[in-house]
């Protein structure tokens, strides 16, 4: 079990972890097991490797009615993490803007509409809601452009609910930095490109699923009861600029990364 979360007493809670079935999404609904909370996840597809303590319920996330239904069978909800979505590598010239606004749908339309259908029970609860966000919504995403469009309305949207919904329910976003996954090949290469994507971190590595985990904990417990509106990033530190490594002047007061 990931015992990122375990040093949090979040026993009695229950949570919602959208696409909670792999990579971050099971690293956050691991987190919060370690924490003592009950936890759910919801995804068209049951995860391939079973996660201990965590009930898995099929929902086709891009469907209100289903997600309403959803929602409303619920006895109860304390914490709704919105962290379905993600997108291939697509170019813009290469699809038609119907492809491109399905990533949009499910990175942007499919939180807004769990937000709405938790909505109640959070209000009771008095709970809160962690977005979860990327890097890509606040610098240029090319091969990903919808993906970090819809990522920068995520933003903008968590902080409209925060204050609409406030006192009663908190609304954060994660701001997510490179994950390392099952799928991190995809996006950086083999084991090489991997290890040279993380030497340009600061912090020396690429993110863990449980690092994102144990963030998410953290919003979600009475420690940040009165952190609400805010967009916390997750990056390691960020990206070291380029321009440091073109120029040519002060090479020798410049430290290597990693």
């Amino acid at each position: 079990m990931d015992r990122r979360g375990a040093g949090v007493d979040l026993g009695g809670r229950t949570v919602v972890v959208t696409g909670g079935t792999r990579g971050v999404g099971a690293g956050i609904a691991r987190a919060f097991v370690g924490a003592g909370a009950q936890v759910v996840v919801c995804a068209r597809r049951p995860p391939e490797v079973s996660l201990e303590k965590v009930d898995f319920v099929p929902v086709d996330l891009r469907d209100p009615a289903a997600v309403r239904a959803f929602f409303d069978a619920l006895p109860r909800l304390d914490v709704l993490v919105n962290n379905a979505g993600g997108a291939p590598y697509r170019p813009l010239a290469e699809a038609d803007a119907e492809r491109h606004a399905r990533v949009i749908e499910l990175n942007l339309t499919v939180p807004l509409t769990a937000s709405l259908a938790a909505h109640e029970h959070l209000r009771r609860a008095r709970g809160s809601i962690v977005m979860i966000g990327s890097v890509s919504g606040s610098r240029p995403s090319p091969g990903s452009a919808a993906y970090g469009a819809a990522k920068a309305g995520l933003e903008n949207l968590a902080r409209s609910m925060a204050v609409e919904w406030a006192p009663e329910i908190r609304v954060n976003t994660l701001v997510v930095g490179m994950v390392r996954t099952e799928l991190a090949h995809l996006h950086y290469g083999g084991e090489d490109g991997i290890a040279a994507v993380a030497r340009t971190v600061p912090l020396g590595r690429l993110a863990q699923p449980s690092d994102v985990g144990g963030a998410a904990v953290f919003l979600a417990s009475d420690a940040a009861a009165y952190i609400s509106g805010a967009s916390i990033l997750v990056h390691g530190g960020g990206e070291r600029p380029a321009f440091l490594d073109a120029a040519t002047a002060n090479k020798d007061q410049q430290g290597d990364v990693g």
